[in-house]
């Protein structure tokens, strides 16, 4: 079997598909998304398809080595996005072509069905009322995870103020909820490590989840003195890439549980690693998934068959797309908060490509900018 094409598709609302096709009529799906560069990263999977063109599919390790090492130049969030779309695309081929789905190959499954955690911040900084309204539709839904994203912009250092108003509407999505429902916090990377202590010092009370990203991921001093100074899980790693990229923050330790995301991390196989590694550093895996159904499958091959599994994102849109609604043939289904372990062969989807080509756009997403009173830059 030999690769012999590489087609990539850019869907709405953001994301981007990459198609391999091989000279036995096999093809493989895979996402390869990177919000705000989406056309770049697409140039970047064209490039990378000249290096495997007429080679084996089924060699997805030794593929992986020259498309992220053969260049000289490695590692960043442009090149790691290809190769992670590419790699998801070889490995619903080999499944396809044994007849298998991909977790099978990693090792069978450690679990029969996987925990979903839902969105439930529905519009930029929420009214108390609106977070816990939403949060409360999602319960009855089924969902016993939940995330919401902090409110910004803060500034480096903000005022009391600020900090007791979020805590406050925390403390009130806690009670509309109740303690049996698991909530986590996105951070976003949006404030100082000294705002992050203070936040999560005043957050304890209301037992969150987790908190992601109360740092950027690659101050990775700060982020022990942050976890060092508080209870709650702390969870990062979407902007990191590769085992190497995790190897210092294990290392250092401080995280509980990592996030790597399968269309920037290098793919499944490189999530399948990291997780090893965590495990090794007592630490569960979350995988970052706010893109598409590609990019869903993908992590759910990979949460049915590591045993440090904790939960799995989905970014839970009103018209279901991310679940596949019109662009998968069986698209997934959340019963009871759980997805099932796919049972298909490769990701176990199959993609209707004509449906998929309906809803192509040029690419051309942007993610926020936000800015501070003064007009300085403000972290999304």
């Amino acid at each position: 079997m030999k690769i012999i094409n590489i087609k990539t598709f850019h869907v709405k609302p953001r994301w981007m598909f990459v198609k391999v096709e091989t000279d036995e009529g096999v093809t493989g799906w895979g996402e390869a998304m990177l919000e705000g560069r989406a056309t770049v990263v697409e140039n970047a999977v064209h490039t990378l398809g000249t290096c495997i063109k007429g080679k084996n599919p089924m060699n997805i390790e030794a593929l992986w080595q020259i498309m992220y090492k053969g260049g000289f130049y490695r590692g960043g969030a442009i090149l790691c996005s290809a190769v992670s779309g590419i790699e998801q695309a070889l490995w619903d081929i080999k499944g396809k072509a044994l007849g298998v789905p991909i977790w099978q190959l990693l090792g069978g499954a450690c679990r029969n069905k996987i925990l979903m955690y839902a969105h439930i911040t529905p519009t930029v900084n929420p009214t108390t009322e609106e977070l816990c309204e939403k949060a409360q539709l999602r319960v009855r839904q089924g969902f016993k995870a939940l995330k919401t994203v902090l409110d910004y912009p803060f500034l480096h250092i903000d005022t009391p103020k600020k900090t007791d108003e979020y805590v406050e509407k925390f403390g009130e999505l806690r009670k509309a909820v109740g303690k049996d429902i698991h909530i986590a916090i996105d951070f976003h990377g949006r404030v100082s490590p000294a705002m992050a202590k203070r936040l999560c010092q005043k957050l304890e009370k209301y037992d969150p989840m987790f908190v992601e990203e109360p740092v950027l991921p690659e101050n990775t001093d700060e982020l022990l003195r942050v976890a060092e100074s508080t209870s709650i899980p702390i969870a990062t790693g979407e902007r990191l890439f590769t085992t190497w990229g995790y190897r210092e923050l294990l290392k250092r330790g401080g995280v509980q549980v990592l996030q790597p995301d399968l269309c920037h991390c290098g793919g499944i196989l490189q999530a399948f690693k990291i997780a090893a590694m965590a495990e090794n550093n007592y630490c569960s895996i979350a995988p970052h998934n706010p893109l598409g159904p590609l990019s869903l499958a993908s992590c759910l091959q990979l949460d049915a068959c590591i045993p440090n599994f904790t939960a799995q994102e989905h970014l839970t849109l009103l018209e279901k797309t991310e679940l596949g609604v019109q662009l998968l043939k069986q698209p997934f289904k959340i019963e009871d908060g759980y997805i099932p372990v796919p049972q298909g062969a490769g990701l176990g989807v199959e993609v209707d490509e004509e449906q998929v080509r309906k809803m192509e756009y040029d690419g051309r997403w942007m993610n926020p900018v936000e800015f501070h009173e003064d007009g300085s830059f403000a972290e999304w």
